[in-house]
């Protein structure tokens, strides 16, 4: 398990809230809350809900009942939190013609803001050596490997050391050779960010996160996972599973 330091200060609190359609929703009067750099792991079955669990954290997609508060870092109420997203990638088009250098810079961009400045590229170039894709700077994302446009799209989400960080089943078309980097990132990351990371991969989840969130139409939150490295290499792990089942 990720040994950061939790500070249960609330960044997100979900009150009540249904998300789907308005008469039959696929989650029901859910409640929960994401904490200054806590570490939140979400499974559960395809068609579950945890897609849009996720949709709902984003803003995507408002609740049809409840609501949804962000807190800033003096715990004083805001309009939205600055969140990085890493989405699968089957969201992405390869043949977009776009340089990886711009693809990272545009999680830099706020509203309205075209150019980036001197610093601006600075910590593109930053991030790009961070996630071992600093060679790749000028190059297409068309020509990348999935591994290497996964880090990529880790970059451009890290780039500005957003408050909380999104991730969409990343280690689905990567390599294991990506995949356990990945996983080497995640607890530096989370010395500045919460993360959310939805995932089928229910060993490894285990073994990073703090908190898992149980999506199955409804939500069942359980605090405080600590599975050791053998347990979570062994099929005992597969126990988890279980939480998938209740009703």
């Amino acid at each position: 398990m990720n040994n950061t330091c939790i500070d249960k200060k609330n960044i997100l609190v979900a009150h009540g809230i249904s998300v789907g359609y308005e008469d039959a929703p696929i989650l029901k009067d859910v409640s929960f809350s994401i904490y200054d750099k806590d570490f939140i792991g979400v499974i559960g079955p395809n068609g579950g809900g945890k897609t849009t669990l996720m949709k709902a954290v984003l803003g995507l997609i408002a609740p049809s009942a409840g609501h949804i508060d962000y807190f800033d870092a003096r715990g004083h109420r805001v309009s939205s939190l600055g969140i990085g997203y890493v989405p699968q990638q089957n969201a992405i088009d390869k043949a977009f013609p776009i340089s990886v250098e711009r693809v990272v810079g545009y999680g830099l961009m706020k509203s309205g803001k075209i150019h980036l400045s001197k610093d601006d590229r600075r910590m593109v170039l930053e991030t790009l050596e961070r996630v071992g894709m600093m060679a790749y700077a000028r190059s297409p994302i068309g020509e990348l490997s999935g591994g290497q446009l996964q880090r990529v799209l880790l970059a451009r989400a890290i780039v500005a050391m957003p408050t909380l960080l999104i991730l969409d089943e990343p280690n689905t078309y990567v390599d294991k050779h990506f995949e356990s980097q990945l996983y080497e990132l995640l607890p530096e990351i989370n010395k500045h960010s919460a993360i959310l990371i939805v995932s089928h991969d229910v060993g490894a989840v285990c073994k990073m996160v703090r908190r898992l969130f149980c999506v199955n139409r409804d939500l069942h939150i359980h605090e405080d996972i600590d599975l050791s490295c053998d347990e979570c290499n062994d099929s005992t792990s597969l126990r988890y599973l279980s939480l998938l089942e209740y009703k």
